[in-house]
């Protein structure tokens, strides 16, 4: 097996142990998770929740340290959120009349997850 094919898997089970982490992490916040890896022809969103009239959309960014994490987040991820958000909500009409937020959650080892709270808003 080669070197980049090992560590991408490597890479995808940090990723993916980043996320469940953050559910936790939400959970005990009062989230309710309504969504994981939410997939959509135009976009992806890692987690989606839900606490009271809120609906928060959850970005997880995992890497060697919280700014190395920060700093990977681009303007064209943030676009294709927002868009699998629009397309989250168009099947889900209970949901539309909430309050809507987009958060980044800051994963590095050995370290809570960091919760960005309105990380960017509707046309940032």
């Amino acid at each position: 097996m080669s070197k980049e094919r090992d560590d991408r898997r490597r890479r995808g089970r940090f990723g993916r142990l980043a996320e469940s982490l953050c559910v936790w992490h939400l959970r005990a916040r009062g989230f309710r998770v309504l969504a994981r890896r939410y997939r959509a022809p135009v976009g992806e969103i890692d987690i989606i929740g839900r606490r009271g009239r809120l609906v928060a959309f959850i970005e997880v960014k995992a890497r060697r340290n919280f700014d190395r994490a920060a700093e990977s987040l681009s303007a064209h991820q943030r676009r294709r959120i927002t868009r699998a958000a629009a397309a989250f909500l168009q099947n889900s009409l209970q949901l539309q009349g909430l309050d809507q937020r987009f958060d980044v959650m800051l994963v590095a080892p050995w370290r809570p997850p960091h919760h960005v709270i309105n990380a960017w808003r509707l046309g940032d």
